[in-house]
């Protein structure tokens, strides 16, 4: 079945839009990147965005033309997708949509929101579309997420050591899997959100983002910052935990810069980029992990990059691309698996790692231009997930990762 998964993270910068084969074979899902397209959302909807998203104040006729717009963007870019990567060949379209508020309090999550609505999507594409998938695990008692741990599961099960996979967006995310333990995966703290409001800040708005790591790399750690944001209390919570930028924003890391006037900006970028490497590393360790395979924006900053092989010492850290599975494409590849899996009736999430009372069936799907024909379930779930290449090796005609120059991907 050829799937187009689509992704907004929570940096909001783009819609990731990634086209992946994917068939069952001797109870492994075998899935095969088809090529990625990326779309950045225009200057004004992402303005839109942006100021509506917390800790901004909204109103309900602001929801309903960003849902409105975001499901329009989605649906556009869904059709560009289905023609170049998949010849219009198409089944399913798997949306994740943007994330605006994730409601997190009281050591639970109460509640997720994501905007985009599926219906400009099943109708621009004709396609049946799977979305909403992280209201059911919460309704299930579980974080949401990351729900990307299911696929983090079946992929990296086999492999020797403790393989654990980390994701950089606006908020970075693990799933590991122990060695004789139950696997466990929760979002570390911030990924790229409090480097992006550093650069925006502190150039008066002129950068959006630390391109290249070029400011951090022009800095120095300031190890008093340092502290004060290794105070927050939510990387002492037990897993799992979720975060996102209802805490990690701009009003936050303003906050915490109070009393240390004047420090460079490539100091505080620098700060809050180690503190990106410190919190993942103070993540993984204790859990073992022997190798992090790492995906995501974030991975395209060398700087960062740099300062997590240095608080990983003696971790291996590669890229996802070195599987097989390219960094940039991977969680709109994962929500093409969640996708598929929901369309067969298969559970989707992984109620240790997101804290769930049970294995459920994710999202709602809704139908395109033909009669809804749900495909018959496999007799099992399957438990594993391999990665191959194309036969021919080379994209296909129109595929492009490059909407936005390569270090800007986050």
């Amino acid at each position: 079945m050829r799937v187009v998964g689509l992704m907004s993270g929570t940096s909001y910068d783009a819609i990731d839009a990634a086209a992946a084969d994917l068939t069952v074979e001797d109870g492994t899902l075998v899935l095969t990147p088809l090529g990625m397209v990326s779309e950045p959302y225009d200057d004004d909807l992402r303005a839109l965005l942006a100021g509506a998203l917390p800790p901004a104040t909204t109103t309900l006729a602001d929801v309903c033309r960003l849902d409105t717009l975001v499901g329009r963007a989605f649906a556009d870019v869904a059709v560009h997708a289905d023609r170049e990567l998949c010849g219009g060949a198409a089944e399913l379209v798997a949306s994740h949509g943007q994330t605006v508020f994730h409601w997190a309090g009281d050591d639970r999550v109460h509640g997720t929101l994501q905007i985009g609505e599926p219906a400009w999507i099943a109708e621009a594409t004709g396609r049946t579309v799977v979305s909403g998938f992280r209201t059911r695990d919460v309704a299930a008692g579980g974080q949401g997420a990351p729900l990307v741990s299911l696929v983090d599961l079946m992929w990296l099960r086999g492999r020797p050591g403790v393989p654990a996979a980390l994701n950089i967006g606006g908020i970075a995310n693990v799933t590991v899997l122990p060695r004789g333990g139950r696997p466990v995966a929760f979002d570390t703290g911030p990924g790229n959100a409090l480097i992006d409001a550093a650069a925006h800040d502190l150039t008066g708005g002129r950068l959006a983002y630390d391109a290249g790591g070029a400011l951090a790399g022009a800095g120095r750690v300031h190890e008093p910052l340092l502290r004060r944001l290794l105070d927050e209390p939510y990387y002492r919570r037990p897993a799992p935990r979720t975060t996102g930028k209802e805490l990690f924003h701009r009003g936050y890391l303003r906050a915490a810069l109070e009393g240390f006037g004047g420090l460079p900006a490539e100091d505080v970028v620098a700060t809050v980029t180690r503190l990106t490497a410190r919190t993942v590393a103070d993540a993984v360790r204790p859990l073992g992990a022997t190798e992090l395979i790492a995906s995501g924006g974030g991975t395209r900053n060398p700087v960062l990059t740099a300062m997590l092989r240095d608080e990983l010492a003696g971790v291996a850290l590669r890229t996802s691309d070195e599987l097989g599975l390219p960094s940039s494409a991977k969680e709109a590849c994962a929500f093409a698996v969640l996708g598929y899996l929901t369309l067969h009736g298969l559970p989707g999430n992984a109620p240790s790692c997101t804290g769930a009372l049970g294995p459920r069936v994710l999202g709602s799907i809704t139908p395109g231009s033909r009669p809804l024909r749900l495909p018959p379930a496999p007799a099992a779930a399957p438990a594993s997930l391999v990665v191959r290449a194309r036969p021919d090796r080379s994209p296909p005609p129109g595929e492009h990762t490059g909407a936005l120059p390569a270090a800007g991907r986050r």
